[in-house]
C-alpha cells in the first residue's frame, strides 16, 4: 500500500503500458488493483488500512502485465477502489452517506447502491463501514471529476484507436474475487470457483470470445463458471455491443490461487497463475479478426 498525499499520488490517476506496436485488437483494464490510498481519505475512514484492502484487487494488474509485450495496451487504475469504483456508472450513489441531498441524476436505486457498492463505497467487502462520518455530495464530485473521468476517457480512446486500426475491439476487463462469497454478495458464505467469465450472458461479447477463454481456462485444470456470481459490471455492459464490433469480457480469478487474502502477500502459485493467464492473453489474441468485427 502506498499512502502518499492526495495530490502526490492522484497526479497520475491512471497508467497505460503500451506496446511498442499494437498487434491485437485487444485492451487490458485492470479498474480495481489500484493501491494508492491517500492521508485524507486513511483519515475519513473508520478502517484500518489491511482492512481497506479488502475490496482491492490486488496485482491482478502484474498478472495480466504480459498484455504490452504481447501487442495489447494495458489500463491500470491507481487508485483503490475502496476510494472510488470505475466499474459502475458515474452516480451510483447511497444517498445515506451524504449529508446533504444528492441531484436527481445520481442512480441511488441500483443493486450495487443498495449492496453498499457503489461508485463512492459505503462497504469493504467484508461488509465493514468505511467512513467515520457521512460526506458531502461535493466529494463525490470531486472524485468523479478528478479520478472517474480520466479513467473512462482513457479507456474510450485506447477502444476507439484499436477500432481504427483493427475494424473491432475486444476488452477484457481483469479483476479477482475473494475464495469465499461475502455478506455483500449472492453466494454469502459460498466457496468459489476458480475463475469466473461474465458476458452479461451472453450480450457482451461474441460467444466464440467467451468459449475461447472458458477451454484455454478449462484445459489449463482451472474449474471455470460463467456469468455467477459475476456476470460483468458497468464496463463489460456499456461497452460490450458486438453488433458494432465492440466486445467486452470480465474476467474474475480467484485470489486464494495467487495471494493470502489476509496479509495480501503472494503465494507459491503465483507465477504459474501469471504463466497461465499470459497463455490467456495469446490465445486471444490469436482470435480471427474477421469474427470480431460486425
Amino acid at each position: 500500500m502506498d499512502t502518499r498525499t492526495h495530490q502526490d499520488a492522484f497526479d497520475t490517476v491512471l497508467d497505460i503500458q503500451a506496446p511498442s506496436e499494437q498487434r491485437a485488437p485487444l485492451v487490458f483494464a485492470s479498474p480495481h488493483s489500484g493501491r494508492y490510498y491517500p492521508d485524507d481519505f486513511l483519515a475519513q475512514s473508520a478502517l484500518d488500512p489491511q482492512t481497506l484492502r479488502r475490496s482491492e484487487d490486488s496485482f491482478v494488474d502484474d498478472l495480466f502485465g504480459a498484455a504490452p509485450s504481447l501487442g495489447a495496451p494495458l489500463l491500470k487504475a491507481r487508485f483503490p477502489r475502496a476510494y472510488l469504483d470505475a466499474n459502475r456508472e458515474a452516480y451510483e450513489l447511497d444517498p445515506s452517506m451524504f449529508e446533504d441531498a444528492l441531484p436527481a441524476f445520481a442512480n441511488i436505486d441500483s443493486p450495487r447502491v443498495g449492496a453498499g457498492l457503489g461508485t463512492i463505497a459505503r462497504v469493504v467487502a467484508t461488509g465493514a463501514e468505511i467512513y467515520r462520518r457521512k460526506l458531502r455530495f461535493a466529494e463525490a464530485e470531486r472524485r468523479i471529476a478528478g479520478i472517474y473521468r480520466p479513467y473512462h476517457a482513457a479507456l474510450t480512446h485506447l477502444i476507439e484507436e484499436t477500432e481504427k486500426r483493427f475494424g473491432c475491439c475486444l476488452v477484457i476487463d481483469c479483476h479477482s474475487m475473494p475464495s469465499i462469497g461475502g455478506p455483500t454478495d449472492t453466494d454469502t458464505g459460498t466457496s468459489r470457483v476458480d475463475v469466473v467469465l461474465g458476458d452479461f450472458f451472453g450480450a457482451s461479447c461474441s460467444p466464440l470470445v467467451i468459449e475461447t477463454a472458458d477451454k484455454t481456462l478449462s484445459d489449463l485444470g482451472y474449474h471455470v463458471v460463467r456469468n455467477t456470481p459475476y456476470a460483468g459490471g458497468y464496463t463489460t455492459r456499456h461497452y460490450g455491443v458486438p453488433s458494432k464490433g465492440r466486445h467486452t469480457l470480465q474476467i474474475e480469478v480467484n485470489r486464494r490461487l495467487y495471494m493470502n487474502e489476509t496479509t495480501h502477500q503472494k503465494v507459491p502459485g503465483y507465477d504459474r497463475l501469471r504463466q497461465h493467464l499470459t497463455l490467456l492473453i495469446t490465445v486471444l489474441a490469436a482470435l480471427p479478426i474477421s469474427d470480431l468485427r460486425p
